[in-house]
């Protein structure tokens, strides 16, 4: 039986690799499914994924009677997330497809994990500082910092792209909440 993943970019330099981070869960077992914030729909090669996943990138909401509804999800990547995003969840506000999905798992117990891409002048705001310590309150798992990603000097995000760590994502939503970053 295989295990759900929600795999959530968000527009951040990275998310045009995120076919990286769906090989290597597809490579673990993992039957993923994208569900990008509409924004990262301009970095992404929506066909070349849904070819790679076998489903449908949803962006946005579904219309009534129009088929595509996403499995239960066994954990959820989101992956860049960027400044906005990380911020509007926190602060409960859902107002696209993908806020609302996170709205909805937050509480529900299954494994989240937040890979930022964040410059250092955007990390530093307190009101990102309070957004992250709020999501880990929730039991969302962010790598940021230490083991996980560290912001950049603006402007240089451009040098990170390559770089960036999707395994370890995929790394904290395959470990046990308690050891998790």
């Amino acid at each position: 039986m295989s295990r759900t993943l929600y795999v959530m970019p968000c527009a951040a330099g990275p998310a045009p690799g995120v076919g990286e981070l769906v090989k290597l869960a597809q490579d673990r077992g993992w039957e993923v499914w994208l569900a990008p914030t509409e924004a990262a729909m301009a970095f992404l090669d929506a066909p070349a994924l849904e070819e790679q996943t076998g489903h449908p990138v949803r962006a946005r909401y579904r219309r009534p009677g129009e088929p595509g509804k996403l499995p239960p999800a066994d954990a959820v990547i989101v992956a860049p997330a960027t400044y906005n995003t990380i911020n509007k969840w926190a602060g409960g506000i859902a107002d696209t497809h993908t806020l609302g999905l996170l709205a909805e798992l937050t509480p529900s117990g299954i494994p989240i994990v937040v890979l930022p891409f964040v410059n250092a002048a955007l990390a530093a705001n307190q009101v990102f500082g309070r957004s992250v310590a709020a999501l880990r309150e929730e039991g969302v798992t962010v790598l940021l910092g230490g083991d996980g990603f560290v912001p950049h000097p603006a402007g240089t995000g451009g040098g990170r792209l390559e770089s960036f760590p999707w395994e370890l994502a995929l790394d904290a939503v395959e470990t046990p909440r308690g050891n998790a970053t």
